[in-house]
């Protein structure tokens, strides 16, 4: 790897990996705030101020924004997550500096004019209906919220109907100010860059971001439980989970591990099992998320109400043999799907400047692929299974949606767990 840090006086960090046989560059800013940094007036803040941030400068109208770095033949896009806010761009070698200004601009400069304020609002409204017609995402956000109660890593990153509609310029101001801070924000570039370059033009136009770092967010204690929504939908949506691991504990490689063996793909049991062998679901797959002190580990599926009832105790039964017969062959496809998806994001310059620019925020440093592997390739079978069984001695979390009266409570996933 060929990756280059500076630390500016202000605290900001820039990070490049130039990739010689590319003529393109992917140029993005990270800020360490999201959803779970706001607070309950503020629920939705993060994802309206990353909507914003393209609606207009001192120096550019949202169509001159888009107009220019289309004109360039680049794209300009954003995204809100639980503890991360990107913006970023895509453009031609040449057009690195115009990247940067733009998104510059947009972070340092954005006016939040009162007309496009009150437009954009109606967009997120309309996204927040859209995703509440999308059952199978929606029911990642009950499972959220059901898992860290009345906390602000498990309320929804679109915010609510009320909170949004609420929200005044000033509020959208005074957020940015408390957060978006130089100690807190990272910009990555990857692909046909140059490093000096880069850092020359961060420091000019990344200036004005003001020094100190926010205070950081409160922690998250995982609880569990049961949210279930009856709708006359044909299928029912279930997520069912527990507690995982944060992304800086030493066991996160392995939980991700044992999501992968059970329920990553078309080999694994969960797949096999309910899907192949006994047509219980179109789509079944198990997941591992880590955040900065929490994580979520478990499974989804989409089934019809009659295969309610056999779907959720064969999927917990194959959860639990898992964690006493796991085999060193589905090890070995579980470690190399986590090793085919690092080399992939080394290959893309959008996904290796994201990773590099995360890895910073968690970690003060980007580390090196031989040592991801290293600490995969480390990670024996007893590990797996241990790490999956104390997941599963956690206490349940349910969601469901659709027609779920067959739907197994949190007490009944627990005593079908019971000898895990």
């Amino acid at each position: 790897m060929s990756v280059e840090i500076t630390t500016l006086p202000s605290g900001l960090r820039i990070v490049t990996d130039r990739m010689d046989q590319l003529e393109t560059a992917s140029i993005g800013v990270w800020i360490a705030a999201g959803s779970r940094h706001e607070h309950a007036n503020e629920q939705g803040l993060s994802h309206l101020l990353e909507h914003m941030a393209f609606k207009g400068t001192r120096r550019r109208s949202a169509r001159d924004i888009a107009e220019e770095i289309e004109t360039a033949g680049g794209d300009l896009n954003a995204a809100t997550s639980v503890e991360q806010t990107a913006y970023y761009a895509h453009v031609l070698a040449a057009d690195s500096g115009l990247a940067l200004d733009i998104l510059a601009d947009i972070l340092t400069e954005s006016t939040f004019d009162a007309k496009e304020l009150e437009r954009e609002k109606g967009v997120i409204l309309q996204e927040i209906s859209a995703a509440e017609d999308t059952p199978d995402d929606l029911v990642f956000d009950l499972f959220n919220a059901t898992a860290y109660p009345d906390q602000p890593i498990g309320r929804a990153i679109l915010g609510t109907p009320d909170g949004v509609s609420s929200f005044k310029r000033e509020t959208i101001g005074a957020y940015l100010d408390t957060h978006y801070r130089s100690q807190a924000t990272v910009i990555g570039a990857a692909g046909a860059v140059e490093h000096a370059r880069i850092a020359d033009e961060t420091e000019k136009r990344f200036g004005s971001l003001p020094a100190n770092q926010a205070d950081a967010p409160q922690p998250a204690k995982y609880k569990g439980g049961d949210t279930r929504v009856k709708r006359r939908l044909e299928q029912a949506h279930i997520v069912v989970g527990f507690e995982g691991l944060g992304y800086d504990h030493p066991d996160h490689y392995a939980m991700h591990i044992f999501a992968n063996a059970v329920g990553g793909g078309m080999s694994s049991r969960l797949f096999q099992e309910v899907r192949e062998k006994r047509g219980l679901a179109y789509s079944i797959y198990a997941f591992h998320w880590g955040f900065s002190d929490s994580g979520l580990f478990g499974f989804y599926a989409g089934t019809g109400k009659k295969d309610v009832v056999n779907l959720m105790p064969v999927a917990l039964d194959c959860l639990a043999e898992a964690t006493q017969n796991l085999t060193e062959a589905e090890l070995h496809r579980a470690k190399a799907q986590m090793k085919v998806s690092l080399l992939a994001a080394l290959e893309s310059p959008g996904a290796r400047s994201e990773q590099m620019a995360r890895q910073l925020l968690a970690f003060d440093r980007v580390l090196p692929r031989a040592e991801i592997i290293e600490k995969i390739d480390s990670i024996g079978i007893d590990d797996v299974r241990r790490v999956g069984a104390a997941a599963l001695r956690s206490a349940p979390t349910v969601s469901a949606i659709g027609p779920i009266s067959k739907v197994l409570s949190p007490d009944r996933v627990a005593e079908r767990l019971g000898s895990v």
